[in-house]
């Protein structure tokens, strides 16, 4: 139930649209329950003469009941008509009034749904800001363990299921005991007796529905996360589509699909059956409520204490009175849906981020002396990545982190934006733990280049200008030429304005790394990371993209993580990483001359490069 209250949060003020909506369904209730009572003098006319609308010459006194009624309409008939009106004369005055009723029943029908379509849009609105919210504000490794599809079915499935049960709790509270409470009145007022059945009747039909409804839950979050692994091996499909095919894998990931939408399918019938089961339940008992009840009426008529047009009138209000009853059962069925939507929508709001910023956190307003890790440790669960690593990188200095794979080399690198916090030690700026700056203002001097180029579904000026939006048409030219991009851009059908399609893929490898660089060319950051930046382009493509970063490297503190040692000669100083520890660390010439893991990478990859050019 906990979980309910906390859906309710999403459409605040709830005060906004529950109090007109309140007032609205009063009135459609009311206006509702008259469409019926007006029949009665309607039929009273046409077939019991005794019960003709009887002249009025003042205002009744109100009460609730159907002599005021009557009163009200022979006071109207003699005031439009006179004392000497006719049948047709009040027939008239009632049909009018019926119109009158059903007009401003329907009127404020419609106001109502209104109101609840505002709230349900806005609390779907609020829901879906606070969850990207939250998304952008976790940090990196909580990605690593999320499917992406799965994020992507809590925005779309859960968000619509909960938000349906935002708007159902209205129907709950006012629309469903208002036209039940109004029924009930008027059917009290034409028959206590009659209505004392109902009574009785009306219970056995919540609780039967009420006991289908309940057995939704679980279903439904089972049938939620099902989708939500669907939505992720589309996503995967979508994205390897060309692996897939390469390794003639087309029949094993339809199988799999297939198999999840089975399962999905299974759930969905069970849920389906269930939900569709309460309508005719209700119906069949509503009927067989009605024939008793026709029995029984029948037997009232007959000894004088019932008319006939009353009880045709209140059989007709019986009937419609199981509507609201049924509709308050299924609202409950969909608010057990969305409490089942709500928990999967509340595991990713309620995920604490790791990497916060302090209370105390101060903006890092100038980049002035340089970097420094000290005895960093670093786990991820239960794999301990970096083990007491300590080194320093001078402004202006450019290092490179070189080793083997998995050695903890881009683990480093992510320390330093806080995509992640170190276990154990420090990593400072300027003297001072990253931890007591604003992570936002670490960032603001920070630029990234790295092996998987992450482009947008945008124009490449829009991808280029992602860091500095307000930059000028000018500044994104000059930083693409510094990128050595400008050429192909303006080769492309519209140059700047065209769109790159989704991860850019309209461009080479090549050419979306240079459009990586231009993004952190115009940024212009104090400190810049290239990772692995070159490691994916062939020699072509390589030539270009390294004179680039030759142009952006020169004068910025520089962290270098590459593979292609052939790559990172020219810089300051390299730093050798194995197993999470520092194990050399000194300029290209001095590491050859040391003789350690360093000098045997490059003979590898030199011996790997001659076999390459023997071939």
């Amino acid at each position: 139930m906990n979980t309910y209250w906390k859906l309710l949060r999403f459409g605040r003020p709830m005060g906004r649209y529950a109090v007109p909506y309140f007032f609205y369904t009063l009135l459609y209730a009311v206006f509702n329950v008259m469409n019926f009572v007006l029949v009665i003098p309607i039929l009273g006319a046409l077939f019991d003469p005794s019960s003709e609308v009887v002249a009025v010459t003042s205002p009744p006194a109100f009460a609730l009941n159907e002599q005021f009624m009557r009163d009200m309409l022979g006071w109207i008939v003699y005031v439009s008509f006179g004392p000497d009106h006719t049948v047709m004369n009040a027939l008239t005055v009632i049909a009018v009034f019926l119109v009158t009723s059903a007009l401003l029943s329907n009127l404020f029908r419609y106001a109502g749904q209104y109101t609840v379509e505002n709230l349900r849009i806005n609390s779907l609105r609020t829901m879906r800001d606070s969850m990207y919210d939250k998304l952008m504000s976790l940090n990196v490794g909580y990605f690593s363990n999320e499917r992406k599809g799965d994020i992507i079915s809590k925005f779309s499935a859960d968000a619509q299921v909960v938000q349906s049960t935002i708007s159902s709790t209205l129907h709950v509270l006012f629309r469903e005991p208002f036209l039940v409470a109004s029924y009930l009145v008027a059917m009290i007022a034409i028959s206590w007796k009659l209505t004392l059945f109902a009574a009785l009747f009306l219970p056995l039909v919540a609780l039967v529905i009420g006991s289908i409804v309940k057995r939704l839950r679980q279903p439904a979050k089972a049938a939620q996360d099902e989708l939500g692994q669907m939505v992720s091996q589309l996503d995967e499909s979508l994205g390897g589509i060309k692996i897939i095919k390469s390794y003639n894998a087309e029949s094993y990931s339809t199988a799999k699909y297939r198999g999840m939408n089975e399962v999905f399918s299974r759930i969905s019938r069970g849920m389906a059956r269930r939900q569709q089961m309460a309508s005719p339940i209700s119906e069949f008992l509503g009927i067989t409520a009605v024939a008793v009840m026709i029995v029984f009426g029948a037997a009232l008529v007959f000894g004088g204490e019932l008319g006939g047009a009353q009880f045709i009138v209140y059989v007709g209000i019986f009937s419609q009175i199981t509507r609201p009853v049924r509709a308050f059962a299924d609202a409950f069925g969909v608010i057990n849906q969305g409490i089942a939507a709500g928990e999967r929508i509340f595991s990713l709001l309620d995920t604490r981020a790791e990497v916060t910023d302090r209370p105390d956190a101060v903006r890092l307003e100038e980049f002035r002396e340089g970097i420094e890790f000290h005895d960093v440790w670093f786990r991820y669960e239960d794999r301990q990545i970096i083990r007491g690593v300590s080194f320093r990188i001078a402004k202006g200095e450019a290092v490179a982190l070189v080793g083997p794979s998995g050695s903890g080399k881009s683990t480093l690198s992510d320390l330093v934006p806080r995509f992640y916090d170190p276990e154990r030690g420090r990593v400072l700026i300027d003297g001072r733990d990253v931890r007591d700056y604003t992570t936002e203002s670490i960032r603001d001097h920070l630029g990234m280049v790295a092996q998987e180029t992450v482009l947008f579904n945008d124009t490449i000026e829009g991808n280029i200008r992602l860091g500095v939006p307000n930059a000028t048409h000018d500044e994104v030219v000059r930083a693409a030429t510094v990128a050595g991009a400008h050429d192909f851009i303006m080769e492309t059908e519209a140059g700047y304005d065209t769109n790159i399609g989704d991860r850019g893929m309209k461009l080479s490898g090549g050419q979306r790394q240079r459009i990586s660089i231009a993004r952190a060319v115009l940024k212009n950051p104090d400190i810049l990371i290239l990772d692995e930046a070159t490691s994916a382009l062939d020699s072509e493509s390589e030539k270009l993209v390294q004179g680039a970063l030759d142009n952006l490297l020169k004068g910025r503190t520089s962290i270098v993580i590459a593979h292609r040692l052939s790559t990172i000669q020219n810089v300051d100083r390299i730093v050798v990483v194995d197993s999470g520890v520092i194990v050399e660390q000194g300029s290209h010439s001095e590491l050859m001359r040391l003789g350690g893991l360093y000098s045997r990478l490059v003979e590898m990859q030199n011996v790997g490069a001659g076999g390459a050019n023997k071939s």
